[in-house]
């Protein structure tokens, strides 16, 4: 076993000004997670600024994550919902060679931040039906591909308001194998599941219209995609849906 498969790294700790492949310039960190973290770069050259994603070597041995999500984002290159990937680039730290991915940058926060500084740290059902309506037209395109998410929740969604519209990029991705029709139904299920915690989830649910609880389906997987088999007939569904006269 080498050096770099036994090596288990939790942080990279880059600070603020630090230069990465003479190319870089470390501005601030974005956020973590189980597989590496994020960081907003500055072109040297440019002036541009990036995301890298940097793998912790343990979670990316023999580059499996990083050809992963390099290949997976190029094939959804033309899905407006997802981070647009760049370039793979490499460092040495600790005497060890560390991939990271740099894509767009992206203005805006996480969609779990974003709620905690709503009155009630929730979104009215209105607002949360506007929130549903983008993020499924922008999951329909990947599924419209032939794939899926596979890892959507409110810490892997960055959102900006845009009057009643939310503009709206995922993150991440699962990395698994070949999408299945099981697939598609957890990225619907999931969209739910975020909308019903998005506009107060359990301790709200029972105060909402039946025109809300129609789309949340009281969480039952199986209702829900049998109603909702895929992010396009979510989409449908909201664009043509009666409402009742007060």
């Amino acid at each position: 076993m080498n050096k770099q498969s036994r090596e288990r790294i939790s942080s990279f700790d880059f600070q603020p000004g630090r230069i990465l492949a003479g190319k870089y310039e470390i501005v601030s960190p974005l956020g973590s997670g189980w597989e590496g973290e994020v960081y907003r770069i500055r072109e040297l050259n440019t002036g541009i600024e990036r995301a890298a994603k940097f793998f912790f070597p343990q979670r990316n041995l023999h580059n499996r994550a990083t050809k992963f999500y390099a290949r997976k984002l190029h094939k959804l290159r033309n899905c407006s919902i997802l981070i647009q990937y760049h370039t793979q680039e490499q460092i040495t730290y600790h005497r060890m060679l560390i991939t990271f991915l740099v894509s767009e940058y992206v203005e805006g926060e996480l969609l779990s931040k974003f709620l905690l500084r709503q009155p009630g740290k929730r979104l009215t059902p209105f607002e949360g039906l506007h929130l549903l309506h983008a993020l499924a037209s922008g999951v329909e395109d990947i599924h419209q591909a032939r794939e899926y998410h596979g890892d959507l929740h409110d810490d892997n969604i960055i959102i900006r308001r845009h009057g009643l519209s939310f503009y709206v990029k995922l993150v991440d991705m699962y990395n698994w194998g070949a999408p299945e029709a099981d697939n598609i139904r957890d990225d619907v299920c999931d969209l739910i599941r975020l909308f019903y915690d998005a506009i107060g989830g359990v301790r709200f649910y029972s105060k909402h219209p039946k025109e809300i609880k129609n789309i949340c389906c009281g969480l039952k997987r199986s209702l829900i995609i049998c109603k909702f088999r895929t992010a396009g007939r979510l989409r449908k569904y909201l664009e043509t849906i009666s409402w009742r006269n007060p």
